[in-house]
């Protein structure tokens, strides 16, 4: 792998057949790591048009010469993420780097709950906004730490929200669940430390992706800028903070949630 950062390791991003999750999965491989991919079902990706199939996205890994594994599970369900993380170790032996990119705010049916304040949200959309987005990260960790803390090794990486850091009237299940990831993160990089294992989370703003156009009106000037601090997010932006917290360059980071929103 020559001096590639991430050269032999494996990292394993939930929801990356498609969106942010697909782009930090690419930028991984592009730094020598084998990659996991993971969505809740082999179509998922072609739901916004980001990619045909999750074996669309293998297949763009292994040309770029890594290893590429494709698995499926819904997981708010623990037993269906022990089956995959199980599948996984048998298939690459190891993780080194997880990134919980899996979540959203998204209602049960619909794209995103309506309504979607504090009090008038239907129920099975915030049990299902807290499930995707909170419950999914710690089966996930669960499922992954053990491994790491048996080889005193790895990189925890948990994707939290701008959100969870603003009162808001509007997706106030999303950000309460994404505050929980934070500080879920800083309990369980406490508790890692003694196995030198990281765990760390970033923490995006408005971010240009499918599910994002889909779900919003943007205006065209907003898109159109490219340059600056004053302009809309782009999945590189988050990539390369993913990048830091995977690489050797953050082997003294733990517990951090890193804002990545153009200040």
């Amino acid at each position: 792998m020559g001096n590639l950062p991430l050269g032999g390791k494996v990292s394993m991003v939930t929801g990356s057949g498609r969106g942010l999750g697909r782009e930090y999965a690419l930028h991984l491989a592009s730094l020598g790591s084998d990659v996991v991919v993971h969505d809740i079902d082999e179509q998922a990706p072609a739901r916004f048009g980001e990619a045909k199939s999750l074996t669309e996205t293998v297949q763009t890994i292994e040309r770029m010469g890594r290893r590429a594994l494709a698995v499926t599970a819904d997981l708010t369900q623990a037993d269906q993420v022990d089956t995959c993380v199980r599948r996984v170790l048998e298939h690459f032996q190891h993780i080194d780097v997880l990134v919980n990119n899996a979540g959203g705010d998204i209602g049960k049916v619909d794209p995103r709950p309506d309504p979607n304040d504090g009090v008038h949200i239907k129920a099975e959309d915030a049990e299902w906004v807290i499930a995707i987005n909170l419950t999914a990260t710690v089966h996930m960790c669960r499922a992954v730490a053990p491994h790491m803390m048996e080889r005193r090794s790895g990189r925890i990486i948990n994707v939290s929200s701008g959100a969870a850091a603003v009162p808001t009237q509007v997706g106030v299940i999303y950000a309460a669940a994404k505050a929980g990831i934070e500080h879920y993160t800083r309990c369980l990089a406490r508790q890692l430390k003694a196995y030198d294992v990281t765990v760390n989370a970033i923490a995006p703003g408005a971010t240009v992706g499918g599910r994002f156009l889909a779900t919003r009106e943007v205006a065209p000037e907003a898109l159109a800028k490219t340059e600056g601090l004053s302009r809309l997010g782009r999945p590189k932006d988050l990539a390369k903070v993913i990048e830091f917290l995977a690489s050797p360059l953050a082997d003294y980071v733990s517990g951090q949630i890193i804002g990545v929103n153009g200040g």
